[in-house]
C-alpha cells in the first residue's frame, strides 16, 4: 500500500518558511519511501478563509518544488464529517453540551482557585431528555463534544519517541459549535482515514490534542497513521512565526534571491546536519538522506545568515541548464555563467556581470598613464584562458609592476568594478574591441 502524507495548510494568509519546514517534511518523508504527497486545504472557516489565499499556496509550493498527487478542499468534505459525526454519536460518544462560554468560563475559574484543573467536568452528561428540551426550548443550541476514555494513550513519534498522554487530564475536546460548524479535529481525523493517510508530520503544538485523535480514529475504526511531531521553527531572535511575519514569507524569501533548493537544505538540516559537507544537488538526492528521528526537542531559530550561505554554495555548484530559463532573459550565456557563478550570491546579480562581459561600463581610472600602456600590449586574438597571464606577463616586464600595482588597475577599467569573478575567464568573454576601448577610454 502506498504511503500517503498530506500538509494542511489553512487558505487564510501566505505561507511563511515555518509552514514549508512542515510541507518540506512531509515532501520528503514521502519521496523517501515512495510515497505520495498530498495537498488539503483546510478551508472550513469561512470568515477568513480566501480563494486568492489558496492560489498563493499552491505558487508558492510549486516555486519550492513540491508538488502534490492530489488536492482536497475540507469545504467540499461536509458529508464526510456529518457522516463521522453520526457515527459518533450513535456510539455515544459525541453528546450535546448547552453551557455558555461565560457559564464555561466561570467554572473553570472556580476550578483555578480550587486548586484544580480546568478540565471540563462532564455535567452535561446528567442531562435528561426533558433537560435538553427544557435548555433548547430557551433558544440554546448544543455544542458536541467527544467522550474521551479516561486512560493513558502512548504511541512511538517518528520524531520524539516514545509519547504517553493521560487523557483524563483534557477536556471532552468540542467537535461540533453551536451552528453547526466543525472545529479542527473531527475534519482532520475524517480526512486522514478517507485519503489513507499514512504518516501525520506536523509540528509539536499537536501533540496534545493527538491523544484525543487517536481516540478518535479507533471510534470510528479508521486505520491508525503514525505521528511525528516536529519542534516548531521561531524567527531569528525566537519569536513565534505567523503569517504576518512578512519578512519571511515566501514571496521576500524569493525577492531576495533564496534559491528553492537552498531553502530546502537549509530547512530540512535543522533535523540532522543537511548544511555541511557536499550539498545534495536536487530533491531526490535530499529526501535519500532524510530522516524524521534526526529532528530533536529544541526549538530550532531561522538564521538568514546561515541559509544566505548555503544559498551561495548551491549556485556555485549550478548547472547552466537547471537555470536556464531564468538566466536566458538577463543576457546571460552558459560560458559566462561558468565563470560568474562561483562569485554569486544570488542568481539575479548575473545581469551585473552581462553589462561587465557584454554591454558598456563606464570604466573607472586609477593610473591613466598605466593604462594608455597596458592598451598598447594587448594581444591580438584569438583570446582564451591564457590570454590574461600572457598579457600581464608583457606588462610586467615592460613596467616592472607587480602585485596590486599590476592587477588592481586592469580590473578596474575593464570590469569597473574592485572585486570579482577571474579575470582569465572574463577577459575572452569581454574581448579585445572591448577591453580596448575601456582602456583607451580611460586614459
Amino acid at each position: 500500500m502506498t504511503l500517503r502524507v498530506r500538509f494542511a495548510p489553512s487558505p487564510t494568509g501566505r505561507l511563511h518558511v515555518g509552514n514549508l519546514y512542515v510541507a518540506l517534511a512531509n515532501w520528503l518523508y514521502a519521496a523517501r519511501h515512495g510515497g505520495e504527497f498530498i495537498l488539503r486545504l483546510d478551508d472550513t472557516d469561512a470568515e477568513r478563509s480566501r480563494v486568492e489565499f489558496g492560489d498563493t499556496i499552491r505558487a508558492d509550493l510549486r516555486w519550492f518544488g513540491l508538488n502534490w498527487a492530489s488536492e482536497a478542499h475540507q469545504s467540499q468534505r461536509r458529508t464526510l464529517y456529518d457522516a463521522a459525526a453520526d457515527k459518533l454519536r450513535a456510539s455515544g460518544r459525541l453528546y450535546p453540551c448547552y453551557e455558555t462560554p461565560e457559564e464555561l468560563a466561570l467554572r473553570r475559574k472556580a476550578q483555578l482557585q480550587a486548586g484544580k484543573p480546568p478540565v471540563y467536568d462532564r455535567a452535561a452528561l446528567s442531562l435528561t431528555a426533558a433537560d435538553r428540551a427544557k435548555l433548547e426550548g430557551e433558544g440554546r443550541r448544543p455544542h458536541w463534544r467527544f467522550r474521551l476514555d479516561h486512560r493513558i494513550v502512548a504511541w512511538d513519534d517518528l520524531a520524539r519517541g516514545p509519547e504517553r498522554i493521560d487523557a483524563a487530564s483534557q477536556s471532552d475536546p468540542v467537535l461540533v459549535r453551536e451552528d453547526g460548524q466543525y472545529l479542527y479535529t473531527l475534519p482532520t481525523v475524517a480526512d486522514d482515514i478517507d485519503l489513507g493517510i499514512g504518516a501525520v508530520i506536523r509540528g509539536h503544538d499537536h501533540v496534545t490534542n493527538t491523544a484525543a485523535q487517536i481516540q478518535i480514529f479507533e471510534a470510528l475504526g479508521g486505520a491508525m497513521p503514525r505521528f511525528a511531531h516536529l519542534p516548531l521553527l521561531g524567527g531569528p531572535d525566537g519569536e513565534p512565526l505567523s503569517k504576518r511575519l512578512g519578512s519571511l514569507s515566501i514571496d521576500r524569501l524569493r525577492g531576495d534571491g533564496i534559491e528553492p533548493l537552498a531553502l530546502s537544505i537549509y530547512l530540512s538540516g535543522i533535523g540532522g546536519g543537511a548544511g555541511s559537507g557536499t550539498l545534495p544537488a536536487s530533491m531526490t538526492e535530499l529526501a535519500q538522506h532524510f530522516d524524521l528521528a534526526h529532528f530533536g526537542r529544541g526549538a530550532p531559530h531561522f538564521d538568514p545568515v546561515a541559509l544566505a550561505a548555503i544559498n551561495k554554495r548551491v549556485l556555485h555548484a549550478t548547472e547552466f541548464e537547471a537555470v536556464a530559463d531564468r538566466l536566458t532573459p538577463l543576457g546571460c550565456d552558459e560560458p559566462l555563467w561558468l565563470a560568474i557563478r562561483g562569485n554569486l550570491e544570488r542568481l539575479a546579480d548575473a545581469a551585473i556581470w552581462v553589462a561587465v562581459c557584454y554591454g558598456d561600463i563606464h570604466p573607472v581610472v586609477e593610473e591613466a598613464g598605466f593604462l594608455g600602456e597596458a592598451a598598447a600590449h594587448l594581444p591580438a586574438g584569438p583570446w582564451t584562458d591564457e590570454t590574461w597571464g600572457a598579457w600581464t606577463a608583457s606588462i610586467k616586464n615592460a613596467t616592472g609592476r607587480k602585485g596590486r600595482a599590476l592587477f588592481h588597475p586592469l580590473r578596474l577599467a575593464l570590469t569597473g568594478r574592485e572585486q570579482g569573478p577571474e579575470m582569465a575567464t572574463l577577459l575572452p568573454l569581454i574581448g579585445r574591441a572591448r577591453a580596448l576601448r575601456r582602456l583607451t577610454a580611460a586614459a
